[in-house]
């Protein structure tokens, strides 16, 4: 498998951060990630690029 360029991160109500999936392709990992959000649960999720170390909430942060 090659390398995965783009992270799909979640952050819950606490405020803990986690790696949902990672994904070579930012339009796959940008239509997870607005499946997940879209399913109402307080968590929020984002788009960064893999060698992001502390990527930043939002919508196709990166």
């Amino acid at each position: 498998m090659t390398d995965a360029a783009w992270v799909v991160w979640r952050q819950d109500d606490n405020g803990n951060r986690f790696v949902v999936t990672k994904r070579a392709v930012r339009a796959e990992a940008e239509e997870l990630a607005a499946e997940m959000e879209a399913r109402g649960h307080k968590q929020l999720y984002w788009v960064a690029a893999a060698a992001s170390d502390q990527p930043q909430p939002g919508t196709g942060a990166a």
